[in-house]
This record gives structure tokens, C-alpha cells and sequence, in this order.
């Protein structure tokens, strides 16, 4: 079930991929949930915030009793997987409909560098219970086969690469300057980790904030400038090729 707020206004880089956002993007490890479970005190409610399609707050639902989903985009809501312990929200970051330390865990999947930090972080601290968890996550590039690796490199770093929205470059270096005023809980490394064809790889490539902004400034698909080369190192565009992306974590407890 989705809620409207109110007072809407943020920075939407997404909202006009949120169907391919949906489904051109890596999903996260079990195992990277199980591990939030573990060390959050209780496991009755979760937030997941920046939800987008929802694929973080349904990995949690497996291990929560109850997950709240918010994004401030009612696009990615719309095409976000329905889950009987799921509820979506439509709601800001940093200004939720919930009351008082009532979340054992807050967590953020591959969206905390577009938020107003300051002022959630100020809102996690309202509605987690004191000893509660929050867990910020991202990805950035993936690794698969030393040509496609190369050409995709070229592609964010020079094609497109003057388009990355200012805040991305938090994203970029795996959030080692990221402010997090929390104390830090080490955390084993996860990745994730698909078998696409060339087309997927593609569609995920359009879902890139650059991409987008690029198409927005020239009229035209970006993906044209490395299509060429791209084809010639996949071979047969049905070829599956294992990408591997490393997640970076800030994962901290609150209120102690």
C-alpha cells in the first residue's frame, strides 16, 4: 500500500527510468541481510528508505517482522515488488510518518549520497530505538572480463563522466568521505553478483544518473558512444558474463 505525503520536493535523478530501474538493477546477497538481522537488537520493524523498487525491503522482510519502504518517487513505488510484510510510503528521506524509536534497523541501499544528510541523519536518530542500526550501502563498478571492464570504465569516466550529478562522487569513492557520525560496526565484505547478457548490461547502463543527464543535454542515447566496442568484447549478445559488484558499507549503532 502506498501513502502520499507531503511537501514533495528533492532531487529526482530516477524517476524517469523507475521501470528500468526495476529491472536492469544487481540485486543484494542474502547473506548481507542475514548480517543486519544478526546485530540489530530486535527484529519487529525495519525502514528501508530510498526504497526505490523495493528490492532491499523485501530482502529484509525475510528477517522482519515489518518493513516500512519510503522513496520520495511515486514512479519507483509504483514498479516496486509487492510483499505482504511491505508497507510503501511516499515520503522524504528526511520526514517520515512514523513515530518515535521504532525501528531496530534504518537502512539505505545504493541512494544515501542524494540525501540531505544532515536532516536524516537527525530523523534516524528520532525514530530508531536507542541501540538500533543503521546500514548505508552502494556499488559502483562491477568487475567481469578485462575488455568489457575497460570499455565501461571509458564509458563513466569520460563519455558520460562530466555528467555525474556532484553528490555521486561520495559513490565513487566508496564512501570513505561520506559523513557518518556513528560508531562504526566492522562488517565482513559482500558483493553483488549477476549472469547478464549484453542487453541487460545495456538497460543498466541507461539507469545511470549520467546517462540520463547526458540523453537530457545532447537528445541522444549515450550507450551509442561505446555500443560498437561493447558488441565486439561481448561476442554473441546472448552470452551470459558473471559481473561482480563490491558493496561499500557504513554500518553504525545508534544512540549509545
Amino acid at each position: 500500500m502506498c501513502y502520499l505525503g507531503q511537501d514533495m520536493t528533492f532531487r529526482d535523478h530516477f524517476s524517469g527510468r523507475a521501470e528500468d530501474y526495476a529491472r536492469y538493477r544487481p540485486t543484494y546477497p542474502a547473506a548481507l541481510y542475514a548480517q543486519l538481522a544478526a546485530i540489530a537488537p530486535a527484529t519487529r520493524r525495519a525502514w528501508d528508505c530510498a526504497t526505490g523498487s523495493g528490492q532491499a525491503a523485501v530482502g529484509l522482510a525475510a528477517h522482519f517482522e515489518h518493513v516500512l519502504a519510503t522513496d520520495a518517487s511515486p514512479q519507483q513505488l509504483l514498479h516496486a515488488a509487492a510483499h505482504p510484510r511491505v508497507d510503501y510510503v511516499l515520503a522524504l528521506a528526511e520526514r517520515i510518518p512514523a513515530r518515535s524509536a521504532c525501528f531496530d534497523l534504518v537502512t539505505v541501499a545504493a541512494a544515501a549520497h542524494w540525501v540531505d544528510l544532515e536532516a536524516y541523519y537527525a530523523e534516524v536518530r528520532r525514530v530508531v530505538q536507542p541501540g538500533g542500526v543503521l546500514a548505508l550501502w552502494s556499488y559502483y563498478d562491477f568487475e567481469s572480463e578485462r575488455r568489457i571492464d575497460a570499455i565501461m570504465d571509458r564509458y563513466a569516466h569520460q563519455e558520460v563522466g562530466r555528467h555525474w550529478p556532484e553528490r555521486m562522487i561520495y559513490n565513487q569513492t566508496r564512501y570513505a568521505d561520506l559523513p557518518f557520525p556513528f560508531r562504526r560496526l566492522e562488517m565482513p565484505t559482500f558483493h553483488a553478483e549477476a549472469d547478464w547478457e549484453l542487453e541487460r548490461v545495456l538497460g543498466y547502463m541507461r539507469t545511470w544518473s549520467a546517462s540520463q543527464r547526458y540523453h537530457a543535454a545532447h537528445g541522444k542515447d549515450p550507450i551509442d558512444l561505446v555500443r560498437d566496442d561493447l558488441e565486439r568484447a561481448w561476442g554473441d549478445p546472448q552470452r551470459r558474463v558473471h559481473l561482480r559488484w563490491r558493496l561499500h558499507l557504513l554500518v553504525g549503532r545508534v544512540g549509545t
